[in-house]
């Protein structure tokens, strides 16, 4: 596939590419944000889990006392 090829077929789809409304864009922005705190509630889910499993001080090394 040359540059040529890849420029014309670029092109093409520029051509039939279209502004979204107003409607399907902010559809499309209150799915991304829907997303955005799916991901962030179930990261605070397992970062509590993992504290009331392993305790509040879960990854540091105890001390030894001399």
């Amino acid at each position: 596939m040359g540059i040529k090829s890849w420029l014309t077929q670029a092109a093409r789809t520029l051509k039939l590419a279209v502004k979204p409304g107003r409607e399907e864009l902010w559809l499309t922005i209150k799915i991304s944000f829907l997303g955005i705190g799916a991901v962030g509630l179930i990261g605070f889910v397992i970062k509590l889990l993992s504290y009331a499993v392993g305790g509040a001080t879960s990854g540091a090394a105890p001390t030894p006392t001399p």
